[in-house]
């Protein structure tokens, strides 16, 4: 599959951050796996860390591989995050949200001491937007909160958003781990993520936005003979 091994060579890279006796976000996505799978290894060979799952998919696979495990209500610390983006900036400002885990995964993140993210090269870009921007909102009343999501983006520069709701088999909107529905907001471009951050963190109903902003301070981007790793 496209990407695969510039995948596996970024969350390789991020294997270099791990430290014994560390507690460590695990991300959700296809990149976040492997760096799963990575640390599955180093467990095995004697490495003692303890995970945080930012998803019920990445639990199952964790527990499934031999990764302690810690909940979230019992974390006093976060060493480290390595987790995916499905966008990233020169500026290490991200889109996530793809695998509708972004409330854990905002959670998590922002609890970390580092944030590490992962990706290939397809997901560098010079501007956000071309991703569609998911936004977790709650059930109750989600219609109109889409409206006024589509308001918010518009006050915030986006020229002409399209926001749907994202779906399941049957049509039905897929819930989150956290109960909640997800609108994906297609943008094309958002020319000032921290200002389109702001106005949709006040719109009642969102529960959270997928613009990660000024929370990741190492990229790994993954190439077929390595990996190159940036500072923020």
């Amino acid at each position: 599959m496209a990407y695969e091994k510039e995948k596996e060579n970024a969350a390789a890279a991020a294997m270099e951050l791990v430290e014994d006796g560390m507690t460590i976000g695990l991300g959700t996505g296809s990149t976040a796996k492997f760096f799963v799978e990575y640390l599955a290894e180093e467990v095995a060979d004697g490495l003692v860390v303890k995970g945080v799952p930012t998803s019920e998919d990445t639990r199952r696979l964790a527990e499934s591989l031999g990764i302690q495990l810690l909940p979230i209500e019992h974390v006093d610390r976060i060493h480290l995050t390595v987790d995916g983006a499905d966008e990233v900036d020169d500026r290490a400002q991200l889109i996530k949200g793809g695998g509708a885990a972004l409330l854990r995964e905002k959670i998590i993140a922002s609890a970390s001491d580092l944030m590490a993210v992962i990706a290939d090269p397809s997901k560098e870009v010079e501007v956000l937007g071309a991703f569609p921007l998911p936004v977790e909102v709650t059930p109750f009343g989600y219609t109109i909160t889409a409206k006024k999501v589509f308001d918010a983006l518009k006050a915030a520069g986006v020229s002409r958003p399209r926001i749907d709701v994202r779906t399941r088999s049957g049509n039905k909107p897929i819930v989150t781990d956290g109960g909640n529905y997800v609108l994906d907001c297609h943008c094309s471009v958002i020319p000032d993520a921290p200002k389109a951050a702001a106005h949709l963190a006040a719109v009642p109903g969102v529960v959270e936005h997928g613009l990660f902003i000024g929370l990741a301070r190492t990229v790994i981007i993954g190439h077929e003979d390595g990996a190159s790793m940036f500072e923020y």
